[in-house]
């Protein structure tokens, strides 16, 4: 490489290197809380779009120090659970299932059993305190935190 490449190269790559970090993510709830500076972020939300009166229910717990992701179709039961890594992406959350570290229930409809056969993203946009869009593949849906027991 000649010297003029050298010196245009090393100028762009230190403007380029910020740009390429990874994003924060964690794998705990504390971690969770943390990064939202959230000490209150609700662990559970149930849907409130659902037009079969079945509102799926997420609940976000910690099982072998890692975050663990679960979705229960109310009447119907497992939806989708997991192991799962929190990442923040833009203004929203993203929640990652590796295929391998996630199980679907009976509740999964074959469209669903479809598109999470690698894996799944969630996406999780916090609208206010107690309102929360959770979006994947085809599906997207509206909750609403639910009170601790």
């Amino acid at each position: 490489m000649g010297r003029l490449a050298g010196r245009l190269i090393i100028p762009f790559l230190s403007f380029v290197a910020p740009c390429s970090a990874a994003p924060p993510c964690v794998q705990s709830i504390s971690e969770l809380r943390a990064l939202l500076r959230d000490p209150a972020f609700p662990l559970q939300w149930r849907e409130t779009t659902m037009d079969d009166g079945k509102p799926l229910v997420m609940s976000i717990i910690e099982r072998d120090g890692v975050l663990f992701l679960s979705l229960v179709k109310t009447k119907e039961g497992l939806w989708a659970e997991g192991a799962s890594t929190i990442c923040v992406k833009g203004t929203d959350l993203e929640a990652t299932f590796a295929a391998e570290r996630m199980s679907l229930g009976a509740a999964a409809h074959w469209a669903m059993r479809y598109s999470m056969a690698n894996g799944a993203e969630f996406t999780l946009t916090r609208v206010g305190a107690t309102r929360m869009k959770i979006a994947t593949a085809g599906w997207s849906a509206m909750f609403s935190a639910l009170e601790p027991d």
